[in-house]
């Protein structure tokens, strides 16, 4: 498979790494002065709401705000144009799959995307990640830069693979909501190489590119079109069931419907397991949180903090949830929290609930 950064000219290269330099600055000079700016205006506030109008009025606050917004456009217009460049090349491997294939893609033409996944263009990518193959190119190169190259060989996922999940050496299935290109399945066929790894996305670029990606690592995974609130898989047939980064794109009503339908896969004294956003308790932290999804076209960040996930989960049958902090550099599972840290940056936890023995 074509990795684009092996193919950068000097000119995107160069554009790639003020975009990725920028966004470092941003997080943890821009956003430490901020924070130092915030402190000095008096006591804390109390809710989120007051932090919210307090922090709008800081003289560093329209820079904050319009850095992070325009690094974001940024970004996308200078790994679209990368993209774009190769459009041939990269449409054309997307059809190259061997005819030994270890694993299978199942795409479904039927499948219907609810207007809450269609209506806006999360993270600001033009045309969304379900729009077009190159679509899915786009999302995976920007995604590098996102994470501050932080993630390159999935390192995030793979943290979350060694650290959140249990040793389940009988384990037969394993499910994945919202693979997107791959990022969280292929962590998951090593972990389990016994399991039959399932990856369900609405989007048929990211599940194309992420079912040729595997299959040039040699990865057997099924990727399949569907919807992660009614997969289709039988009642009880999954070990475990996963979700990275997807909770939080989604209504507090659809959220519900994808934990039920998580319980209802999993076998008795299976594993739920979700990495996303929980809020931190400090109120200016979680304002910037809040404003940083609406900069973003994240809309349902709101929804996520403000549903009591732990009472979803035990009205969908299941038991033990609970919420551990994550550090994505290192740790990975930190149940003393996320630390001391200046730098911007998303208040990762992962959610995790059982299946009853009975």
């Amino acid at each position: 498979m074509i990795d684009i950064e092996d193919q950068l000219t000097l000119d995107e290269r160069s554009s790639i790494d003020f975009v990725l330099t920028l966004r470092k600055r941003w997080s943890d000079t821009v956003y430490p002065a901020l924070a130092e700016e915030y402190a000095a205006t008096g006591p804390a506030a109390d809710t989120v709401t007051g932090a919210t109008g307090r922090l709008q009025e800081l003289s560093l606050y329209p820079w904050y705000s319009h850095l992070e917004r325009v690094q974001q456009k940024m970004l996308w217009k200078t790994v679209g144009e990368a993209v774009v460049n190769r459009a041939e090349e990269l449409r054309g491997q997307l059809d190259e799959i061997p005819s030994t294939s270890r694993g299978r893609l199942e795409l479904d033409s039927g499948v219907e995307l609810p207007t809450w996944y269609t209506d806006y263009d999360i993270h600001i990518q033009p045309g969304s990640f379900y729009s077009d193959d190159l679509s899915a190119y786009v999302y995976e190169l920007g995604a590098r830069i996102v994470m501050l190259r932080d993630n390159d060989g999935y390192k995030f996922h793979r943290l979350f693979t060694e650290t959140a999940l249990p040793d389940a050496p009988a384990a037969t299935r394993v499910l994945d909501i919202g693979c997107g290109f791959g990022k969280s399945t292929r962590p998951l066929a090593d972990r389990y190489p016994a399991a039959e790894v399932i990856g369900i996305d609405f989007a048929a670029p990211g599940l194309r590119l992420a079912h040729a990606e595997a299959e040039a690592d040699g990865a057997a995974v099924t990727y399949r079109q569907g919807d992660g609130r009614a997969t289709g898989v039988e009642d009880a047939s999954c070990d475990i069931v996963t979700g990275t980064m997807v909770l939080h794109e989604m209504p507090a009503e659809a959220v519900s419907e994808t934990v039920a339908e998580a319980a209802r896969l999993l076998k008795p004294g299976g594993t739920m397991s979700f990495l996303e956003f929980h809020p931190t308790g400090d109120p200016f932290r979680d304002a910037t949180i809040h404003e940083h999804a609406e900069r973003n076209n994240e809309p349902f960040f709101r929804d996520l903090f403000a549903t009591d996930l732990l009472d979803i989960c035990a009205r969908a049958g299941l038991t033990g949830a609970h919420w551990t902090p994550f550090d994505e550099r290192r740790d990975g599972m930190r149940p003393e929290g996320w630390g001391d840290r200046r730098e911007w940056h998303f208040p990762w936890a992962v959610l995790t609930a059982t299946k009853p023995e009975s």
